[in-house]
């Protein structure tokens, strides 16, 4: 089933944005539909990031919660509910974006593998109205016209590293760059807290002092960990697959954060306080109110000394 909603519609896609595009190269292909299914995933991100901005200002209400719950987790978790669904926020709706990248990742892994195994699986796997493209007939006469290169630079069927062949490259710089790119992208939206602490130190200041650990550190210190577990992932994920799948990623990652940057710029999505300073660069505050408030009681002081004046005249000339 599997195979058959997902994979064979997102293939069908791909070969025929291939089959389609001036000069017929699947690199090319491959970017453009990465292009695609970015644009197509941008809703999702901008709801992404619509929850984070909203749970990071109702961290304060939160902290109130949690102080009047006096150690009650059950009163907790029903006053954090209760608040969630006051304001419509959905903790767990970050996943979304995830599972639905995870899913279009493994079709596109299950079709390249096919493609790789066997060329002739573009033409045997492809939807009737695909196959009746000129070139996938071209193709289907002879499979040698099938071009799975980037540009004729980049082999795509050879993993960054493997047992055989060793280490491709052109391949491993994609892998690299598709992990720099997630540690960047997750770092985006994280909290900058200089004196939050690790998990481990969680922990143990809490086995020390024969107290529960704070939930919402552990949330924190695990959100931390992120930064690096996803990247790690993507790159151990990534490394023995073909050169196909880290040019998927790789292009991907650059235009999601690239999304997201032009996101948190806007005052919208733009995270408050504890948001990276590197994405939402916000311009000094202009303060015109202060400023004219100021040449208002300077003006106002002048008068007052200039009546001061004439009425100091006026004596005089009366006593004399």
């Amino acid at each position: 089933m599997f195979t058959t909603l997902i994979v064979q519609p997102i293939f069908n896609v791909l070969v025929a944005i291939y089959a389609l595009i001036p000069g017929n190269n699947f690199g090319v292909a491959i970017i453009l539909f990465t292009v695609l299914a970015r644009f197509a995933l941008y809703p999702l991100l901008k709801k992404q990031l619509r929850n984070t901005k909203a749970m990071r200002e109702l961290q304060p209400e939160l902290k109130k919660i949690k102080k009047a719950a006096k150690g009650n987790k059950q009163q907790e978790s029903l006053l954090m509910m209760e608040l969630y669904k006051e304001k419509e926020i959905r903790p767990l709706s970050q996943i979304g974006l995830m599972i639905v990248q995870l899913v279009v990742f493994l079709a596109l892994f299950s079709g390249l593998n096919r493609i790789v195994n066997n060329p002739n699986e573009i033409i045997s796997f492809a939807y009737e109205p695909v196959r009746n493209l000129s070139h996938m007939k071209d193709l289907a006469s002879d499979i040698s016209l099938f071009d799975n290169t980037l540009l004729g630079a980049i082999d795509l069927k050879r993993p960054a590293f493997s047992g055989d062949s060793g280490l491709y490259i052109p391949a491993f710089l994609m892998v690299l760059g598709s992990a720099v790119v997630a540690f960047f992208q997750i770092r985006q939206t994280m909290p900058k807290d200089r004196d939050a602490k690790t998990l481990k130190e969680i922990l143990k200041s809490s086995s020390n002092g024969g107290k529960e650990p704070d939930a919402s550190e552990i949330n924190a210190a695990m959100a931390r960990n992120m930064a690096y577990f996803m990247p790690g992932m993507i790159f151990v994920l990534t490394v023995g697959f073909p050169a196909a799948l880290a040019l998927y990623w790789f292009v991907g990652g650059l235009i999601a954060y690239s999304q997201q940057t032009k996101l948190l710029q806007s005052d919208e999505y733009a995270l408050q306080e504890a948001a990276s300073a590197v994405v939402v660069s916000k311009k000094p505050l202009k303060k015109p109110v202060k400023k004219a408030a100021s040449t208002t009681k300077t003006t106002t002081t002048k008068k007052k000394q200039t009546k001061r004046k004439g009425a100091a005249k006026k004596t005089k000339k009366r006593s004399v």
